[in-house]
């Protein structure tokens, strides 16, 4: 059997596929809520669990929440009150974080568990689509503080054994993420299709080397500090990536949302 792909997921902005567009415009989410719904389907099979890393925990040294029921972490501020009510009661997978934590360790890495920290919305307002019956057990590990590159690429090469023990990786963020710049309108952000375009080559570069190389020189992309004043939502691709190994990446998911040029990307074998 196949080992599971890795993938780098958008997640939208804090709980937004569940409330009402408030603008007379379009929905700028609905698209990308299609997507994550029909996402189990393209995988074939149910994974034994889920690991996944958000733009929205950083730690030193690295944590995993190894909760058997974990909490959720409405970690969004100014949305309507039934946001912070939502459920995602997925069970957690302390099992898993054994494996993870023993992988960490050979590849050098510090790390540490994390029993009180909720799942964030990086990671529940996207399962809630991808798993809604909330019946795949979640592990989430944190960034590295500091968002190294090479670092998130190495966290990413450590993990790449799950694979085949029916671990699904999965990155969550967002491939452009500048709050100050958007379009309710959807107007083209220009800034957002140059990165886009650099993005999606590089993550597609036929071998595995280049792709990692250019990854990891992002800053001198066109655009890189615009479409991410701050990379944290960029660093859970490097983890997908270097999970994928050799694998090829592939652009699955395109499309304009308040301006920005989304992508997301699976890594499989060919």
């Amino acid at each position: 059997m196949a080992p599971f792909p890795t993938l780098y997921i958008p997640h939208g902005g804090g709980p937004c596929f569940f409330m009402d567009w408030p603008y007379s415009t379009p929905n700028p989410w609905t698209r990308l809520a299609g997507w994550l719904s029909a996402l189990d389907a393209t995988l074939g099979r149910r994974p034994r669990a889920v690991l996944v890393v958000s733009g929205h925990w950083e730690e030193d040294p690295i944590a995993l929440n190894v909760q058997a029921h974990p909490p959720l972490l409405y970690d969004y501020y100014g949305f309507p009150e039934h946001t912070y009510h939502l459920e995602y009661p997925a069970p957690g997978a302390p099992w898993l974080a054994a494996e993870v934590q023993a992988l960490l360790g050979a590849a050098g890495f510090e790390h540490r568990s994390e029993q009180r920290r909720g799942l964030d919305h990086g990671v529940f307002v996207p399962f809630k689509l991808i798993y809604p019956q909330a019946d795949v057990p979640l592990l989430q590990i944190s960034l590295q503080r500091g968002l190294d590159p090479e670092a998130h690429l190495r966290i990413g090469r450590a993990l790449v054994p799950l694979r085949e023990r029916e671990v699904l990786i999965v990155g969550s963020g967002m491939s452009f993420h500048n709050l100050s710049i958007t379009s309710i309108d959807n107007a083209r952000i220009r800034e957002s299709e140059l990165f886009d375009a650099w993005l999606t080559e590089a993550v597609c570069a036929p071998d595995a080397n280049i792709r990692d190389a250019a990854l990891m020189r992002w800053r001198s992309a066109p655009a890189a500090r615009i479409a991410h004043p701050r990379e944290e939502h960029l660093m859970p691709l490097l983890v997908a990536a270097g999970a994928a190994g050799s694998d090829a990446g592939t652009r699955v998911f395109s499309d304009r949302m308040l301006g920005w040029q989304i992508s997301g990307f699976c890594f499989a074998a060919t």
